[in-house]
C-alpha cells in the first residue's frame, strides 16, 4: 500500500511539472496591445496586419486587396469599407493604426 501512495505522489508531481511548462512552438497571436508602434495600413503587408486584434489571414488580405484596387487609405476610418471590418474591430485597433 505504501508503494501505491509513493507512486501516486510521484505521478501527481510529474503532472504538475508538465502543467507549468510553457508551450513550445505555439502560434499564439499577440494581443493588439502587444503591437508597439502604430501600423501604417497603407504599407503593411498581410503578415503585419495579422498582428492586430481580430485580423486573420482573410481580413488582412482583404485590406491589402482593397488598398491595391482603390489606392491608399486617406484615413483609418476608410477600413470600414473593407468587407469584414466593422466598427468594433476598428475601435479595438484604432490606436495602433495610422495612414502616414
Amino acid at each position: 500500500m505504501r508503494f501505491v501512495w509513493i507512486l501516486f505522489f510521484l505521478v501527481v508531481l510529474q503532472s504538475q511539472a508538465y502543467a507549468c511548462e510553457p508551450a513550445v512552438g505555439g502560434h499564439a497571436k499577440p494581443s493588439a496591445s502587444a503591437v508597439q508602434a502604430p501600423l501604417n495600413i497603407n504599407v503593411a503587408d498581410v503578415t503585419e496586419l495579422q498582428r492586430l486584434s481580430g485580423i486573420g489571414a482573410v481580413k488582412a488580405q482583404a485590406i491589402v486587396d482593397h488598398r491595391q484596387v482603390h489606392g491608399a487609405f486617406a484615413s483609418v476610418d476608410e477600413l470600414l469599407e473593407v468587407k469584414g471590418i466593422g466598427k468594433g474591430l476598428l475601435q479595438r485597433n484604432r490606436a495602433l493604426l495610422t495612414v502616414d
